[in-house]
């Protein structure tokens, strides 16, 4: 089975137009076939959004898809935005959601933290499970070594999909993992450079 991390151009096309309310703003998002959570906003996504604080300053919006979170915290908060995903075809949706959206971003395509050479002031991750722990870990490891010094890291995760271990891995990492959100199985981390 092919995964929305790998480039599959055998894939047939699925164009949709989906809609997502967030502070008063109604945002509209093309998605296809092949990009996680096509049909519809992914409820991590949504939890995700919806928990995180007030923002300011820079945001990486890693593994970005077709740029749900990124347009979206960016539209609220006014943030500097750059957008990453290893999929071409989400790269490109991303570019033309910001743009169907209004909002700028430096939009790469990038493995990973392969083509990221700033660093920032908030990095958030919906980590793309099915990749396995070396991928997710690797993501974590590298947010560490791109947040300034005081910056933040959001991460949803699930119970099914190993946030007991996530938890302990963020910990290694940050020597820090607070959990700001707890319910039905959806977890989201909060984890500072200091």
């Amino acid at each position: 089975m092919e995964h929305y991390f790998k480039e599959n151009e055998k894939i047939k096309h699925e164009i949709k137009t989906i809609e997502y309310y967030f502070f008063n703003r109604v945002y509209k998002f093309t998605t296809d076939a092949g990009i996680f959570s096509h049909e519809h906003i992914d409820p991590a996504t949504d939890i995700l959004l919806r928990t995180i604080p007030s923002l300011s300053g820079s945001l990486l919006d890693m593994g970005c898809g077709y740029g749900c979170i990124g347009i979206v915290l960016e539209g609220a908060y006014n943030l500097t935005l750059t957008q990453a995903d290893i999929n071409l075809a989400a790269v490109n949706l991303t570019k033309q959601n910001c743009k169907d959206n209004d909002i700028e971003s430096n939009v790469i395509i990038s493995d990973g933290f392969e083509n990221i050479f700033d660093s920032f002031d908030t990095i958030v991750i919906n980590p793309p499970i099915h990749a396995g722990k070396n991928v997710t870990y690797s993501m974590y490891e590298c947010s560490f070594e791109h947040l300034n010094d005081g910056g933040s890291l959001y991460i949803v995760t699930l119970k099914k999909h190993g946030a007991e271990s996530t938890e302990k891995k963020l910990l290694e990492i940050f020597g820090n993992c607070e959990t700001i959100y707890k319910k039905k199985g959806y977890f989201v981390f909060k984890c500072k450079k200091e």
